[in-house]
């Protein structure tokens, strides 16, 4: 026997062989066990592995909460900021081995700590390694709700930049480099693709979408499914990727969130459930190793006819078990959104559990509904007990744990965790947000922003912007605009052009945990900033950029613009590059965008599209011209 070098597991040398394959002896006892042993089958080693599990280990595998890492890759043995409880608890008393992290400072933290993690795995009665996931962090949103802004990863627009590039390739692309970062630092499961469609612009989740097309956006949800699971079978370098929200999560009432109570609602007035359901037959297909359904509860919906539960989607058996099992013929991982069984408390905040529907119900009978079903995993939670009284009352048979822990030990033979969990530090330095990753995403951050409007000024468009012009600008730095090759000026009436960034406008709330991070409310700009923009124009010609994480009304600033830009994730710098010339903007709306909060109001929240009430039109986008 000899140890690895990451981990004091032995690796033995096989008994009838002598040599390769190796195996790790997982429970300690000397021999090799059929699961152990990497000759066998995925299905025959899951049989032999859960044979031998307790109920506690059983229950523990369809757990799925939140994980912290320590600053200096250990791991975090105190409740932190978001996740309740430590490390070795959760692992060694709770038996967990799914853990959604959050914030990872850097390649080799991330690394040691995933390293450490497995470490402490080993110690389990059985060395069930643990499946690290997490919520998409390339991009520039940060909401410990949806999502990381990119820190140490390579950094690309948000999905909706993606879907303006409308480039399948481009996005098998980025989910392989994507897949290449996850793996060097451990983490095998993404929290995504997100296949909702963008039909109601006041909703705050647009941002990590495809866009309102259901082609575009199961062209896209493919190509992305194979950059990061390299196709139907998983491997021992690739990602486990979660598809959601199904059966499509955008078409929210009034376009609040169902994250909170006020946004509970999923409503289809324009008759339109078959879009929202056209890319998960697609994701399926593709093999996507789980999917997770979304937190809206359905009003007035009919499939087939038939009157659909008022009850959230994930306690929905017609949903997850008529719809996505039998009728779709999906038999993998359903892994529930977060929080569904009890209330989030962080500091002096609360968020109650999302049992929308149900909310009657006690913790123990929602988790009972949410098996009936149909769900393996519950996400956010790490309730075991719970569960464990509701097979020992006999109300949840274990025979139904058993298919659920079938599931999700598959995925994790599949990916090779049992055979070599861990990772090299020194090699995830060198992969983590490399130069060429950076410069890829750079590169698909200034071409995807959108040009909407370029009108001229002395006899030719504004854009692209000559070299060693005088710049105002506001909400970029000089720092940014000298970079680029322009000269920037204090004063609008000393300059060529003025360039203004602007995010979509929304309403701030802070009631509620996560609310904060959640933009939502008007699309209208404050009447102060477009009296603001109105100056401007009156000094120089004016370039407005947009940030449309979702939606705005953009017709008060059409007039006074001579150049405007929507962007959907981009730097200062990309921004810069693309209003030069340097890398042209080529970006199309993925969404209409509503004239006015008129036409938002009285727009069906599943319709995809405006029609004769759009300012711009889904697709819309000039080409710059010769630079």
């Amino acid at each position: 026997m000899t140890p690895s070098a990451s981990t004091g597991t032995p690796v033995v040398a096989h008994p009838a062989t002598g040599d390769a394959p190796a195996w790790r002896d997982l429970n300690g006892n000397g021999v090799m066990d059929p699961y152990e042993d990497p000759r066998l089958s995925v299905e025959e080693r899951v049989e032999d592995l859960l044979g031998r599990l307790s109920l506690e280990e059983k229950v523990g595998l369809m757990f799925h909460t939140v994980i912290e890492a320590g600053a200096d890759g250990e791991l975090l043995e105190a409740p932190g900021a978001i996740s309740k409880s430590p490390t070795s608890d959760v692992v060694l008393r709770k038996h967990l081995s799914h853990f959604n992290v959050h914030a990872l400072e850097n390649a080799r933290q991330a690394a040691r700590w995933s390293n450490n993690l497995q470490r402490l795995a080993e110690r389990t009665p059985h060395g069930i390694p643990v499946t690290v996931s997490t919520d998409p962090r390339h991009a520039f949103i940060e909401n410990a709700g949806v999502s990381f802004a990119a820190g140490s990863f390579s950094q690309w627009p948000e999905p909706l930049g993606l879907a303006a590039l409308r480039d399948p390739a481009l996005v098998r692309r980025f989910a392989d480099i994507a897949r290449q970062e996850y793996v060097a630092v451990g983490i095998r499961e993404a929290l995504h693709p997100t296949l909702d469609l963008a039909t109601e612009p006041r909703w705050a989740r647009q941002a990590g979408t495809f866009g309102q097309d259901p082609d575009l956006t199961g062209d896209l949800g493919v190509a992305y499914l194979e950059g990061f699971q390299g196709g139907p079978e998983l491997g021992p370098q690739t990602v486990a990727c979660v598809t959601k929200h199904f059966p499509g999560g955008g078409p929210q009432k009034d376009g609040e969130d169902a994250h909170f109570p006020y946004g509970r609602e999923q409503v289809y007035e324009g008759g339109r459930f078959a879009d929202h359901l056209a890319p998960f037959p697609r994701a399926i297909a593709a093999g996507t190793a789980a999917v997770m359904p979304y937190y809206g509860m359905p009003v007035g919906l009919e499939i087939d006819g038939e009157p659909v539960e008022e009850v959230g989607f994930g306690y929905n058996r017609q949903v997850v078990t008529g719809l996505l099992r039998e009728r779709l013929g999906y038999d993998g991982v359903v892994l529930t959104d977060w929080e569904l069984v009890n209330d989030n408390h962080v500091g002096d905040q609360v968020l109650p559990a999302r049992a929308w529907g149900v909310e009657h119900l006690d913790p123990g009978g929602r988790m009972e509904l949410l098996l009936h079903a149909g769900a393996d995993q519950f996400g956010g939670e790490e309730c075991v007990e719970v569960l464990l009284d509701l097979v020992r009352e006999g109300r949840v048979p274990e025979s139904r744990v058993d298919e659920s822990a079938r599931r999700l030990l598959r995925v994790k033979f599949r990916l090779g965790l049992f055979d070599d969990p861990f990772v090299d530090e020194a090699a995830a330095v060198d992969v983590l947000g490399n130069a060429e990753f950076r410069r890829e995403g750079f590169e698909a951050q200034a071409r995807s922003v959108t040009l909407l409007r370029n009108e001229p000024v002395a006899g030719r468009p504004v854009l692209p912007l000559a070299p060693r012009s005088r710049v105002y600008a506001e909400g970029v730095p000089a720092a940014d605009v000298e970079a680029a090759g322009l000269l920037p000026v204090a004063r609008p009436e000393d300059a060529d052009v003025a360039v203004v960034r602007l995010a979509a406008p929304f309403e701030p709330r802070d009631d509620l945990f996560l609310e904060a991070w959640f933009h939502q409310g008007s699309l209208d700009f404050p009447p102060g900033r477009v009296t603001r923009m109105q100056r401007l124009a009156a000094l120089c010609p004016l370039v407005v950029d947009v940030t449309l994480d979702r939606p705005a009304v953009l017709a008060p600033l059409v007039p006074v613009c001579s150049a405007l830009t929507g962007s959907y994730g981009s730097s200062n710098a990309a921004l810069l590059a693309a209003l030069t010339g340097e890398i042209p903007p080529v970006g199309r709306l993925p969404f209409d965008l509503p004239e006015s909060m008129d036409a938002v109001r009285r727009h069906p929240e599943d319709l995809p599209g405006f029609g004769d009430d759009a300012l711009f039109r889904c697709g819309d986008g000039l080409s710059l011209g010769p630079v």
